[in-house]
């Protein structure tokens, strides 16, 4: 892509960043966590431009300090920063969909957000994101969570209930210039 895709925008002028942000606050999370690789400080600091200062979203940011490794080192990160928290389950997305939103996160939560859940949205039978993992899944998807198969060996193991969102978006991701 010739850069960090959190600070890509699309046609619209929306950063991928914002746009995942929003389509989680709008999909029912109560905070977002974020989690950073190249260009953090860049990410960050258009994040922080981006806050609403009179009550929007809370977002947390983590840096994945191992981000060259891929989407496994950025999901344990993420997973790690939020073992402390009492939250039951967290839904995982990725910064390059621009065109899942809010619907796909409302539906993919609505499926059930307890601390047993595994959910995947599909899209017309083809597994995407957002997946939701509920807490009692994280110290395994943590440790299968490697290069850019995120938590793909954890549900060889673990079949995620699927939860089919392709009358509301394509899930399909960008990953050139032309994709977009």
């Amino acid at each position: 892509m010739g850069g960090p895709k959190a600070l890509l925008r699309a046609r619209d002028g929306v950063s991928f960043l914002d746009r995942a942000v929003l389509a989680l606050t709008e999909g029912g999370c109560d905070t977002v966590t974020v989690v950073l690789g190249a260009a953090a400080a860049e990410a960050r600091t258009m994040l922080a431009t981006a806050a609403d200062p009179g009550g929007g979203p809370h977002v947390d940011v983590v840096v994945a300090e191992d981000w060259e490794e891929g989407m496994g080192a950025s999901l344990r990160a993420g997973l790690a920063a939020l073992a402390g928290s009492a939250a039951p389950a967290v839904v995982v997305t990725l910064v390059d969909l621009p065109d899942v939103g809010a619907d796909v996160v409302r539906r993919v939560v609505a499926v059930g957000a307890g601390r047993g859940s595994l959910v995947r949205a599909s899209y017309d039978g083809r597994p995407g994101h957002p997946v939701l993992l509920g807490r009692d899944h994280w110290s395994g998807v943590a440790a299968t969570a490697r290069g850019d198969h995120g938590a793909r060996e954890y549900f060889r193991g673990h079949p995620p209930t699927p939860c089919e969102c392709g009358d509301l978006a394509t899930g399909h991701d960008v990953d050139r210039p032309e994709d977009l």
